[in-house]
Parts: C-alpha cells; sequence; structure tokens
C-alpha cells in the first residue's frame, strides 16, 4: 500500500537525521509528520494503537506520591506563610520577547509554542521572569509574595536525580526598597527552616556574590564582554574538578591561561566571617568598587545570620556563580551534603535543592520608563526534594495514607444502607471527612478490613440495637475498643478523638 510505503520512507529520513546528528528542532519536525503518517493510517485502518506513555522528561503522581508531595508543599507554605507572605499566580505561557535574554546559557531551553493568533508565545521558564512582568505591569514597587507553580524547560532530563521538563517551582520573593540585607537574610532563615523541618538531611547553604565574582573577574584580567560567559564556567565548579573548568575557559571561551589561573586562587576559596575579613583586606580586590560593595554587604548578611542562629549551616563560597543573568548582589544555593563514610575528611555534595539571590533590575526591563523595584528571592527544588523524601519512606516502610477519612460509616446488620445513608450525610454536613462502602449489605468484617487497609482510625457501626438505643457504636480500629455514644454527640465525639491522632 502507498500510504505505509510513505510511512516507511519517513521513518527512515528520521533514522537518518538520528544517525548523522541532525538539528533537533529537525528532527522533531520530522518525527511529528510520521506520527501524523501513522495516526492517519491507523484511523484508515480503523485499529489505531496508542502508545501508553508520558512524553520524556514528565511523570505521572499516584495517590501514595501525591500524599508524600502534600506533605513537603505542606511545611513549605506554612513557612512562607509564617514569614509573612501573599500569593500570586501567572500564566504558564507568556509572551516570547518577556522571557527572552533573560537566561544567560540556558535560553536555549526555552519551549517555545506555534504561533497563536499572532503572538508569539513561550511556556514560563520560572516563575521569577514571570514576577518581574507582573510589578512592573501592575506598577507594584512593594511586595512579599510566594508562588507555586509549574515550570517548563527542554533539557535533557535525569529524572531519578530530580531533573525533569516539566516541574514544580517553590518561589518566595521580597520586593521593594529597604535597608541592605535584612530581606537577604530573611530568604536564608527561610531556606533553612525549610530543609530542617523536612529532615533531608545534612546541608549547607552557599553564598555568594555577583559584584564580588565581577570585581574578582575584573582584578584578573577577564575582559568585560567575557564576564557573564567565564562567570557560567565558573557555575560549574559544583559538578567538574577544577582543571576542566579552567581548560573550558582557555580553550573554548578564549580566557588568556594567566587570568584562568588567578581565577582559581579566589574560586577554590570558602569560609566565613574570617575570610570576608581576609578578603577586604586583599590588595587587589580591596582596590575594586564592586568587590569592596559585595564584601562589605556580605560581612553585613553575616552579621544578620549569627542573630538568627543559622552560620553553622552558612558557606561564603567564592565558587557560587548561578548561571543567571539577572542576579545583581547576594546570590545563594542549598545542597544537601551526605557522609560515604566516617573516615571521608568532607561530606558530598548530593545535589542543590534550592537557590536564589538579588536581582535589582529586573523590574526595570520592563518598565516602560526603566524603573527599578529591588528584588530577592529563593527557589525550593522541591523535585529533587520530593525524589528523596519518596526514597526516605521506602526505606522506612512507614505506610502512606493516601486519604483524610476520619471515619467509616459501617453496619452490622443487612437492611441498614438507609440508616448509613442518613448517618453519612449528617456526619458529611457536620464537616466530617466521612467514607461508606457501596454495597448494599456489606459485611461487617470487610468494612473493618478496609479501615485497616486505608488507615481510617474510627468506625461508626449503625446496628437494629444502636438505633432503638439513639447511640451509635464508636469503634477505634487500632485498639478495637468500641464505645457506645449519643447520636447528637457523634460528631464531637470524632473530632475529639481525630484530633489525638
Amino acid at each position: 500500500m502507498a500510504e505505509e510505503a510513505a510511512v516507511r520512507a519517513q521513518a527512515d529520513t528520521v533514522r537518518r537525521l538520528k544517525q548523522d546528528k541532525a538539528d533537533p528542532d529537525e528532527i522533531a519536525k520530522e518525527v511529528a509528520k510520521l506520527l501524523e503518517m501513522k495516526a492517519q493510517l491507523g484511523e484508515d485502518e480503523g485499529k489505531h494503537k496508542f502508545v501508553l506513555k508520558t512524553p520524556k522528561g514528565t511523570r505521572d503522581y499516584g495517590p501514595k506520591q501525591m500524599a508524600i508531595r502534600e506533605r513537603a508543599f505542606n511545611a513549605i507554605i506554612s513557612c512562607f506563610k509564617r514569614h509573612g507572605a501573599e500569593v500570586i499566580d501567572t500564566p504558564v505561557f507568556e509572551l516570547k520577547e518577556t522571557l527572552t535574554g533573560k537566561y544567560g546559557e540556558d535560553s536555549k531551553l526555552i519551549y517555545d509554542l506555534k504561533d497563536q493568533g499572532g503572538e508569539l508565545l513561550s511556556l514560563r521558564y520560572d516563575l521569577t521572569v514571570p514576577f518581574a512582568r507582573y510589578l512592573a505591569m501592575n506598577k507594584i514597587t512593594n511586595i512579599k509574595r510566594y508562588h507555586i507553580a509549574k515550570v517548563y524547560r527542554r533539557d535533557n532530563p535525569a529524572m531519578t536525580r530530580g531533573r525533569y521538563r516539566e516541574f514544580y517551582q517553590c518561589d518566595f520573593d521580597i520586593a521593594g526598597q529597604f535597608d541592605p540585607m535584612i530581606p537577604d537574610a530573611e530568604c536564608l532563615k527561610i531556606v533553612h527552616e525549610i530543609l530542617s523541618d523536612l529532615q533531608l538531611g545534612d546541608f549547607v547553604i552557599k553564598v555568594n556574590d555577583r559584584r564580588i565574582l565581577d570585581g574578582m573577574f575584573a582584578v584578573c584580567g577577564v575582559p568585560d564582554s567575557k564576564f557573564r560567559t567565564i562567570c557560567s564556567s565558573v557555575d560549574k565548579l559544583d559538578k567538574v574538578p577544577w582543571e576542566e573548568v579552567r581548560s573550558e575557559m582557555v580553550g573554548e571561551k578564549g580566557l588568556s591561561p594567566e587570568a584562568a589561573d588567578r581565577i582559581g586562587e579566589y574560586v577554590q576559596l570558602h569560609g566565613g566571617l574570617d575570610l570576608i575579613e581576609r578578603l577586604l583586606q586583599d590588595p587587589k580586590l580591596s582596590q575594586n568598587k564592586l568587590a569592596k560593595e559585595g564584601l562589605g554587604d556580605m560581612k553585613l548578611l553575616f552579621e544578620y545570620l549569627t542573630l538568627f542562629g543559622i552560620t553553622g549551616k552558612i558557606s561564603f563560597d567564592l565558587s557560587l556563580a548561578r548561571g543567571l543573568d539577572y542576579y545583581t548582589g547576594v546570590i545563594f544555593e542549598a545542597v544537601l551534603l551526605h557522609q560515604e563514610n566516617e573516615h571521608v575528611e568532607e561530606p558530598v555534595s548530593v545535589g542543590s535543592v534550592a537557590g536564589g539571590g538579588r536581582y535589582d533590575g529586573l523590574v526595570g526591563m520592563f518598565d516602560p520608563k526603566g524603573r527599578k523595584v529591588p528584588c530577592v528571592g529563593v527557589s525550593i527544588g522541591i523535585e529533587r526534594i520530593f525524589s528523596i523524601l519518596e526514597q526516605k519512606l521506602e526505606a522506612s516502610e512507614e505506610k502512606i495514607r493516601t486519604t483524610e477519612t476520619q471515619v467509616l460509616v459501617a453496619s452490622a446488620q443487612k437492611k441498614l444502607l438507609e440508616e448509613r445513608l442518613k448517618l453519612i450525610s449528617e456526619l458529611w454536613d457536620a464537616g466530617i471527612k466521612a467514607e461508606m462502602l457501596y454495597k448494599k449489605n456489606p459485611k461487617l468484617l470487610n468494612q473493618l478490613q478496609y479501615c485497616e487497609d486505608t488507615g481510617i482510625p474510627l468506625v461508626a457501626i449503625v446496628g437494629e440495637q444502636e438505633l432503638k438505643d439513639g447511640v451509635v457504636k464508636l469503634r477505634i480500629v487500632a485498639t478495637r475498643e468500641e464505645v457506645n455514644v449519643r447520636r447528637e454527640s457523634l460528631v464531637e465525639e470524632i473530632r475529639i478523638r481525630t484530633s489525638q491522632c
């Protein structure tokens, strides 16, 4: 058949392009054409077969995963609210021009959409740029907000490490003109609170300042035009050794070996207030206006963090660069650590779980009059945190409840469906989370077993004798204890008993 031959020819084209390592966009276009042809062929045959899988870099979340995820979200949201944040939301896609030029070398990871009604659109890459657009558009100069939503990156997924193409971000930002380092210190306190609360294990929060980096690049002899590209090389130091970063700077990015070596002397330093004091006396750095400003603010930041009592988990790290173009001041990143064994000198990083920094110029890029709104914020890497929580819970074999049902309405005899329906309706109307089995005459043993399986703590049993006496038999599943409760007191009794669970 001509149609089948055309499909085979198109499949060969796709194979050839992949072998030749052709442009990914061209391959994607030919793959789409192939899928369309196959679908057409399937429709013609009347038996189109669906490929049952989620797209690459995405996943489904079952009830158990969602229960774990909700625990993490609740801990994060309660922390954000504790610090006085309001909540906002923005569209999942933005005008392409809104996102272009804000992410440095990562801009290639933005998902572009097809032209829709004359607008060129892209899926949002993060929640920070849409926030800056929102501030400029609504002329807001002062807000403390959080935003939890999905973002999209056309990345190579590594799902075992919590790296996806579609994932949630949990952002907290403070926008407005305030005295130096007070909001910045609060953002670091928030990261510390959340990571401590979630009990993910040992962690360290690395801090640096873009001005210190830029000042360092200047005194090391990096040309202005290469600041950002050298910055993205330095940003790889948490993943690859200095020798590789150095060869990338010199070999690929054309930096002189002398400048690279001078950078190497700085970016391998990390410490606390003592290091800041030392660098403030550094003959080269102290002569650079930007670096001096950054170091002065870093000293102030550490003084506030000392008052918060969290400097034990904070490391001033000159290798921290964070590749995004919009950062202007303090930058930070939280990484989880794990000890391979007790003989290891230093803990090993297992990946970033939060990051952020100060971006004072981003809102001004959108404002027609260029009015600046200083901002500082943090983003919690919920996917990686979620992967770790999932592994920990699997290892502990803790039974995870996937519902919040407080009580199962059951009957001990036949022909009591109407009574069960009346009672469960009363409970629902009173705000009690209740369930019943969808059978006219379920066996009591099956009803009790359902509670065991799902973790429902209480059973409200209606029987002929209980109806005569105006009571309900309340059974505590864990202890199998049973008490008769007057019908009018049942709601209060359930509330008291489930508040103790």
